[in-house]
């Protein structure tokens, strides 16, 4: 599914002064845990490759917050490749305290100033804080037009992420004697959407925090002075922490250290859950677990769910020896090995991604299927004259699966393609930090008017395709896979039913668009 751009990714490590030094620092000692941060952002770099960042707190340095942010991934960042450079940047940002940050663009630009973290000086240290933010404010318009409406305030990005440091910065401003916590108890009234966020200010104090809905996922552990959280559970495993210690915050939760030590506190009630499901699926490291659910069992499970309907089909001959099941690589590999492990026939590697294909950043559907066609070389030797069961973890806008089938077809020989996607159809946008904008760029809603998913309509869809055949799961199968009940899943891109008000505006404003062709996002309508 590389025609869908990831999330964010945040991360964080504290080691508190006094007492023993834990043997997960660094050889360097507890003043240079901040060389921790590039190693944590290195396991969580799938979840954006556009930029990357740390701010670091150094109590005995002149410059007490210091941040540095760059295009590029988290090696070219921290200039891993060369070891001098690495080390003379680690050096300069070395310190007890930081916060880091990997991006990829679903609002605002693709330069560098929208690289984060976000850096905000002030003469008075606890109004000097910097922070990393992944998720989206789905009332992002409503809270530009309130802060411009005065006259007195400038906004010169088009990002949420500069909202909510204004707003931080407001609150600082009415009422600087307050804690973070504190402040971010007010704050985050006026905030609807999906969020996490990793703090630090110019007093050492710090502060992460979790929307109150647990749209995006947040794990953390602490092993004695040292504290760690990001974005997903892999990093810390690969730091040390005993996989036992790492917990996921829940939704609501802030944890905050400073004067008053480490504390774990409600900032906001949480009546439900709405846990994006597009984590186990898709975004999150096979690797990572994320409240207490593994993403590789979630996945295998939906594998398990493709073989139940797929014997059901009757639509492939699952005892003909040349019947073999093929994933589309990476993400989509847990799911076609379980699914030929259920039905007994072979999984085999038919595609080969290439890892060196670099990046792309050009919009529009020609740069994905470029993309595409340097991404997966397809094995002739595995697929000629074969029956491939493709196993796909979604279909978004179609561009890469066209591509896919056709070079499986020429290239690779293959006799047969059916299509298995190991989720239902996307009907619907994402306003919570998933790069899918509006209705009209997505696939399936064009041939869906009432919403209604027949055998008929799928078949049109393969035919579309250039597929023998396709078949979607259904939407229940998410739950049985990921293991929460329907009610604590955010998923609103394949029901169209959205876990807050503003998510549901924007939906009947895009619902609104593609009825009267008009091609923008939600967002934008709002703006005009």
């Amino acid at each position: 599914m590389s025609d869908l751009r990831h999330e964010c990714g945040i991360a964080a490590v504290y080691h508190m002064p006094g007492g023993a030094v834990s043997p997960l620092c660094p050889e360097q000692g507890p003043e240079h845990a901040a060389r921790l941060i590039p190693r944590m952002l290195l396991d969580i770099q799938n979840r954006g490759q556009l930029s990357a960042g740390i701010t670091s707190y150094d109590p005995d340095r002149q410059q007490l917050l210091d941040t540095h942010r760059e295009l590029g991934t988290v090696t070219e960042v921290f200039r891993l490749s060369h070891r001098g450079k690495a080390e003379a940047l680690l050096q300069r940002y070395s310190g007890m305290a930081a916060i880091g940050h990997v991006r990829y663009a679903t609002c605002g630009a693709e330069d560098r100033s929208y690289a984060q973290p976000f850096e905000r000086h002030h003469l008075l240290k606890p109004k000097w804080f910097s922070f990393g933010f992944n998720g989206q404010l789905a009332n992002y318009p409503d809270l530009r037009r309130e802060l411009l409406a005065d006259g007195d305030h400038h906004l010169t990005r088009e990002t949420d992420t500069e909202i909510i440091m204004h707003e931080i910065s407001r609150e600082l401003s009415a009422n600087g004697r307050l804690e973070p916590f504190e402040i971010w108890q007010r704050v985050s009234q006026r905030f609807d959407g999906a969020y996490t966020l990793a703090l630090l200010n110019a007093m050492g104090e710090m502060m992460v925090v979790r929307d109150p809905l647990g749209i995006k996922p947040l794990c953390y552990a602490k092993d004695g002075p040292l504290f760690a959280a990001a974005s997903e559970s892999v990093a810390l495993l690969n730091l040390g922490f005993a996989a036992e210690s790492i917990k996921s915050l829940l939704p609501g939760q802030a944890i905050t250290i400073g004067e008053r030590g480490f504390e774990i506190r409600s900032f906001a009630p949480s009546s439900r859950r709405a846990h994006c499901f597009f984590e186990w699926i898709y975004f999150a490291n096979v690797a990572s677990t994320l409240d207490d659910r593994s993403v590789y069992l979630a996945r295998k499970r939906l594998g398990e769910e493709l073989a139940r309907q797929e014997r059901l089909l009757g639509l492939v001959p699952l005892d003909d020896e040349d019947t073999i099941v093929v994933p589309v690589p990476d993400t989509s590999k847990a799911a076609a090995d379980a699914m030929a492990f259920e039905l007994r026939i072979p999984a085999m590697e038919g595609l080969i991604r290439n890892r060196y294909s670099g990046r792309t950043f050009i919009e529009g559907s020609t740069s994905r299927r470029r993309a595409a066609e340097a991404k997966y070389t397809p094995l002739r030797e595995v697929l000629d004259g074969k029956r491939v069961i493709l196993v796909e973890d979604s279909i978004v806008r179609s561009t890469t699966m066209k591509v896919l089938l056709h070079r499986l077809r020429d290239l690779g020989n293959a006799r047969e393609i059916h299509v298995r996607v190991a989720c239902p159809p996307i009907v619907a946008p994402c306003f919570y930090g998933i790069d899918m904008s509006s209705i009209g760029e997505l696939f399936a809603p064009k041939f869906m008017p009432d919403g209604e998913l027949t055998d008929a309509i799928q078949d049109e869809m393969a035919a579309t395709l250039g597929a023998e055949s396709l078949r979607y799961l259904p939407v229940e199968a998410i739950a049985r896979a990921v293991g929460f009940d329907r009610d604590q899943l955010c998923q609103a891109c394949i029901t169209g039913e959205y876990p807050t008000t503003a998510g549901q505006e924007l939906y009947q404003i895009a619902v609104e668009n593609l009825r009267n062709n008009v091609e923008r996002r939600a967002y934008e309508t709002l703006e005009r």
